[in-house]
């Protein structure tokens, strides 16, 4: 049986610009940092130095080219935040495209672009 997702793939066009969005304006930390052999470059960022799961970005040409028919297009992704107002107020702050805050079922969310325009969403959990 599954217990956890423990990373997800996002491959990217731009590593280092990618990277200084989810650092610089999205509060990430960088997990891990490893370059292996045909330029392959694996950069394991989280939102806190102790979360169980971390995105690892790579960047898409070198993924296609050493990894013929792997799906590039953008994963979907639920981020989930105790404070979703302040976080909405602080991507607002920091130009970040983002969408109308929404009331579900299990909660308010709303989603965010990224420097390459990948669409996110950030839920905060009905109490």
């Amino acid at each position: 049986m599954f217990s956890r997702v423990g990373q997800i793939m996002l491959y990217v066009n731009n590593q280092d610009e990618s990277l200084a969005f989810w650092t610089e304006v999205a509060g990430f930390h960088i997990m891990d940092e490893v370059i292996l052999d045909g330029g392959m470059r694996w950069i394991e960022i989280a939102p806190t130095k102790d979360s169980q799961t971390s995105i690892i970005l790579h960047d898409k040409e070198v993924v296609a080219r050493m990894s013929a028919g792997v799906n590039l297009g953008t994963p979907s992704l639920m981020f989930f935040t105790d404070d979703l107002d302040r976080l909405y107020a602080d991507l607002s702050a920091k130009h970040v495209t983002v969408g109308e805050i929404v009331e579900m079922p299990t909660g308010r969310v709303f989603n965010f672009a990224d420097n390459e325009k990948n669409y996110f969403a950030v839920m905060e959990r009905k109490g």
